[in-house]
């Protein structure tokens, strides 16, 4: 037996609207730069990995990368105007993961690695962490569009069942959820605002690396967020991020519809949107790097989220030490089997020795081939990818 089900008209359609107005912000000159960023930055350039950064005013020369710690960075210039796309900064997502958690974290990264490198110590990675604020393009949007989908309502549908039991046949009653489809049609006029795009040619990379961001968390940008931190700049322009907005409208566009089908579900969502007054700005996201030294003093970076405090790293073992610990076993094999043979010597005179003999031979045989481990485990391990610490 069918349940009741609840029929939904829309006259002429689903129609929103949205009184708020947008403007179009243009890139910066110089002098609009510094006055709505609220420092006084300069542009520098990684020359190894092609970061591009504003950091604050200051001798730049001295400053290395944070990123791939290669190279020392570049001033680019006086002119603001040299670097691309230099929008104003709309939001911030703070630092928000506790000192102690992040020292955690990294504790936990420097440990139970077979022979680490020297410079590989939970002080030394602390001691070089540097603050990196990472970028995303906001935008707004007014959309102008007529939409078409199917709307699906649950309703309540109430069957029985026959099955045998040990007294004979019962009845058994079940209840399911079924979906009604129905046409809608409809216009939407709105005004969509931050929506959050990939700033970055490498945002899926990094967001694999550090794990997603809460943007619900986000606030206003203020200088003294910016305190002692490097600011990427994007690499990727707007209109090359615009693609990606545009499918997250038509998710907004297709939820709100729903909502205002008071459907259950929408399905086969399709719309001819106009857009308008897009408006450009900056969210940043906060990131810590460090770095530490392996064997050939060749700097390997550890990134952590600035809020969520997941670390990500190239855990490497040092072929160096794990060589020394089997110099060293090697030695001590050598002066055993040594002290062996002068027992078996003194045994030829003494038969009973000869047991004892053949036990330091034994042993000095065994050391002998634990000379290779410390080499394979490190070999071993550091055939591993990259690790991700939780």
């Amino acid at each position: 037996m069918e349940g009741t089900t609840i029929e939904t008209s829309l006259e002429n359609g689903v129609s929103f609207s949205d009184d708020a107005s947008l403007t179009h912000s243009a890139p910066l000159t110089n002098n609009g730069a510094q006055s709505v960023w609220g420092l006084t930055w300069v542009g520098a350039v990684c020359p190894h990995c092609d970061w591009r950064y504003f950091v604050p005013e200051e001798d730049v020369s001295s400053l290395r990368c944070p990123h791939c710690w290669q190279a020392d960075l570049e001033r680019l210039g006086e002119d603001v105007r040299a670097l691309p796309y230099i929008y104003p900064p709309e939001l911030v997502l703070p630092f928000s993961v506790p000192g102690r958690v992040v020292a955690q974290h990294i504790e936990t990264f420097a440990a139970d690695i077979p022979f680490a490198p020297s410079d590989l110590n939970s002080e030394n990675l602390k001691a070089r962490v540097r603050r990196i604020m990472l970028p995303m393009w906001l935008v707004d949007s007014e959309i102008q569009a007529t939409w078409e989908a199917e709307a699906g309502f649950d309703y309540e549908v109430v069957s029985h069942k026959e099955r045998y039991v040990q007294s004979g046949w019962a009845t058994q009653e079940v209840q399911e959820t079924r979906v009604r489809w129905e046409p809608r049609v409809g216009r939407l006029v709105r005004v969509y605002h931050n929506i959050a795009v990939p700033a970055l040619e490498e945002h899926a990379t990094l967001q694999n690396s550090l794990g997603e961001y809460r943007l619900e968390s986000t606030c206003s940008y203020t200088t003294e967020q910016m305190t002692k931190a490097f600011i990427r700049l994007p690499d990727r322009a707007p209109t090359a991020a615009w693609s990606d907005a545009v499918l997250m409208l038509q998710q907004l566009a297709g939820e709100e519809c729903r909502q205002a089908a008071k459907a259950d579900h929408l399905r086969h969502f399709h719309w001819s949107p106009t857009y308008s007054a897009q408006n450009w700005t900056l969210l940043l996201l906060p990131m810590y790097a460090t770095y530490y030294l392996n064997d050939e003093s060749q700097p390997l970076p550890v990134l952590i989220n600035g809020q969520s405090g997941q670390l990500y790293g190239i855990r490497r073992g040092s072929l160096r030490q794990a060589q020394r610990r089997a110099l060293i076993l090697a030695l001590i094999a050598v002066v055993l089997f040594v002290v062996g043979l002068i027992v078996a010597a003194v045994g030829m005179m003494i038969p009973l020795v000869l047991i004892l003999a053949a036990l330091i031979l034994g042993i000095a045989l065994v050391m002998g081939l634990w000379t290779l481990v410390p080499i394979v485990r490190v070999w071993r391990f550091n055939r591993t990818p990259a690790r991700l610490e939780d």
